[in-house]
């Protein structure tokens, strides 16, 4: 494999986790957000990664799709709210934040892994240039 196919994996590994942070801080930033483009709560979205094979072998990754929470919520009761029903309740994302910090964290150590193996091409390449001279 060579130098530059390697850091061709990294970076699209590197994609993907900034993807899966994307998606992440929309869930958070949206955790409390009741009536969206449809009308009804925000969904949550999760990314689909998919493995890419290479003519000569090598592996990859990419964001296939992003998904969103088939569920409808959980209902809350808030009174005054503007989108309560006639019960008072308000139906509200399934966005658990919790979840969506691990799911950061998770992208956040892959992230470092891919720009780790980075380094270590970098420095491999580096070896080769000063033992050619």
């Amino acid at each position: 494999m060579s130098i530059f196919r390697a850091l061709e994996i990294s970076s699209q590994g590197m994609s993907a986790q900034r993807e899966r942070v994307t998606l992440a801080t929309s869930n958070l930033a949206n955790a409390e957000t009741t009536r969206g483009p449809d009308g009804g709560p925000y969904r949550r979205l999760d990314p689909v990664f998919e493995a890419t094979v290479n003519d000569d072998g090598s592996a990859g990754v990419r964001v296939a799709e992003v998904v969103a929470d088939p569920g409808e919520g959980k209902l809350t009761y808030m009174p005054g709210h503007p989108d309560a029903d006639a019960s008072g309740f308000v139906r509200l994302p399934d966005v658990n934040p919790v979840h969506e910090v691990v799911n950061l964290v998770s992208a956040q150590r892959g992230f470092e892994a891919n720009a780790s193996a980075v380094d270590t091409v970098k420095t491999m390449a580096q070896r080769a240039l000063e033992i050619m001279r």
